[in-house]
């Protein structure tokens, strides 16, 4: 009976503050043992774990053969356009070997002379030379003259008047442009055909005539 009511005692000195503190730390605990429980009961069994490294082990040899895969095209882009840069510098050499033969034909001093026949004659030779290696590297000159303007391969610098061509078309090449391989080096920058003024403007006179009638 003492001792019943010394623990009586107690807890009634206890100050409800520590009650609280004391419920909430065994509610805590209780709550980790539950936790505790949920993780054991959840511990993936030797067949899942198999399957999980399974898993991982495809997605790494994928994560590889996509690596292979890779450095293989950038070994072959090295190897097939290795030189673009260097092919796209040399062009100016034929811009100039061409450039040089117009400045020459058109001096009136030189004009008939057998020292400008001799002279175009090089540049001749020379120029085929270089075309003959450019082809040979896979580098070859855009046919654009009477072709249909392509935005892939022509860049358009000016209209010119052409009645007997359909608009679009190219009538004039200002710059030669150059592919190497299956990719654009430069593009050809063109003149093309454009309908004459007159002609758009009676054929507006008709229609419009056609329609009042």
């Amino acid at each position: 009976m003492e001792k019943e009511q010394n623990e009586n005692v107690q807890n009634e000195n206890v100050k409800p503050e520590e009650k609280n503190q004391s419920a909430q730390s065994q509610t805590q605990t209780e709550n980790n043992k539950d936790t505790n429980k949920e993780e054991i009961k959840k511990e993936p069994t030797p067949e899942e774990k198999i399957l999980q490294l399974e898993d991982k082990l495809a997605r790494t040899f994928a994560e590889m053969e996509n690596q292979r895969r890779r450095f293989e095209k950038e070994k072959e882009d090295a190897f097939e356009y290795g030189g673009f840069s260097f092919a796209k510098e040399a062009l100016s050499l034929i811009d100039n070997l061409e450039r040089s033969k117009i400045i020459l034909e058109s001096d009136d001093k030189l004009k008939d002379t057998v020292s400008l026949k001799k002279t175009l004659e090089h540049f001749d030779i020379i120029h085929k030379d270089l075309i003959s290696i450019f082809s040979k590297n896979g580098i070859k000159q855009i046919d654009s003259i009477n072709k249909k303007l392509d935005p892939n391969l022509h860049q358009a610098m000016m209209e010119i008047e052409d009645n007997t061509k359909e608009p679009g078309t190219i009538v004039q090449e200002i710059q030669k442009g150059f592919t190497i391989k299956d990719r654009l080096l430069r593009p050809s920058l063109v003149g093309v055909a454009k309908k004459t003024e007159e002609k758009t403007t009676k054929n507006e006179e008709t229609k419009e005539n056609s329609e009042t009638k």
